[in-house]
């Protein structure tokens, strides 16, 4: 299994987070960093969970390199106690202002929504750290009233499918036509805005629609700075890369964490195929025998994805 996860995740630590984030940088790529984990129900663990993002933060400033912060309000408290939440989020979003990084907010289950929204625009309007972004599901019927009340926000929006389970009532069947129109139709009102954003897929004909769009939209070079494509370690590198190439701006985004096991299982359930890259990471050594005669490692999965 930790063969397997080393497509997706980074490693345990901090400073395995930042390796893989300046080899991202390597390749021309912004980066995000997430230290995973939700849901904590202890104050003290949630003030140590808040610490290593603060070690996170330092770390990313000795190495030099360009990279925003994510992370779940509810792993740094906000399950706890609502106020936990926001004061240590406070305390992120400062230290990443002070060190010229965005700190983005993660969306969590549907029923955490409304405190998230709100605890975001709350750190806008009293902390006044502009510097904080929110993440938005394409998926969620709701978003089509929420992204009007958070382009009132100075904040990067992160434009997601999103893979939350959740009822027809609430959300959009995964890979419908209707995501797919949802998806695409919010991140044409983002991009005709001009607000920040990250428009996050990895579905190509999403990428290849709103390069074009792009172009129509935003010819000057200059105009790049208020958006991106996102992409996760592990999922359509090849599909970044080539946008880059193009001269799109770009971000690669790195998880982390010990509490990795279900991330990896969710990104293999989304697409049925990657379990059978899953399978090859997992024989990889026994597979492809190295030059040397070593055990060697598979061909980049990307291209069986």
């Amino acid at each position: 299994m930790h063969r397997v996860a080393e497509r997706y995740v980074a490693g345990a630590t901090v400073p395995e987070a930042v390796r893989r984030v300046a080899a991202s940088a390597a390749r021309g790529h912004r980066g995000s960093a997430e230290y995973m984990g939700e849901s904590v129900q202890d104050e003290a663990v949630a003030m140590a969970e808040t610490e290593v993002f603060l070690e996170l933060v330092r770390a990313l400033d000795e190495a030099g390199l360009d990279s925003s912060i994510s992370f779940d309000l509810s792993h740094i408290g906000a399950s706890v106690d609502p106020e936990l939440g926001y004061r240590n989020a406070v305390r992120l979003g400062q230290a990443a202002r002070a060190s010229g990084r965005e700190l983005m907010i993660s969306m969590e289950n549907i029923e955490r929504a409304d405190a998230i929204y709100a605890t975001y625009m709350r750190l806008h309007d009293e902390a006044g750290l502009a510097n904080v972004g929110i993440t938005v599901p394409a998926r969620r019927r709701r978003s089509v009233q929420d992204l009007p009340r958070l382009l009132r926000y100075p904040g990067r929006i992160r434009l997601v499918k999103g893979a939350f389970h959740e009822s027809a009532a609430h959300s959009h069947a995964r890979n419908s036509p209707e995501l797919a129109a949802a998806y695409r139709e919010h991140a044409a009102t983002l991009l005709g805005s001009g607000h920040l954003c990250s428009i996050a897929t990895h579905d190509r004909a999403i990428q290849h629609d709103l390069a074009r769009l792009i172009d129509d939209i935003a010819p000057d070079p200059a105009a790049f700075d208020a958006f991106e494509f996102e992409s996760l370690i592990g999922l359509g590198t090849e599909q970044i890369d080539t946008l880059r190439a193009r001269g799109l701006p770009t971000r690669e985004y790195t998880v982390f964490g010990h509490e990795h096991f279900l991330y990896v299982l969710n990104r293999i359930a989304e697409e049925p195929v990657r379990l059978y890259q899953a399978v090859t990471d997992a024989l990889g050594p026994w597979l492809l025998p190295a030059a040397d005669g070593a055990g060697g490692d598979v061909v980049d999965g990307q291209q069986h994805t």
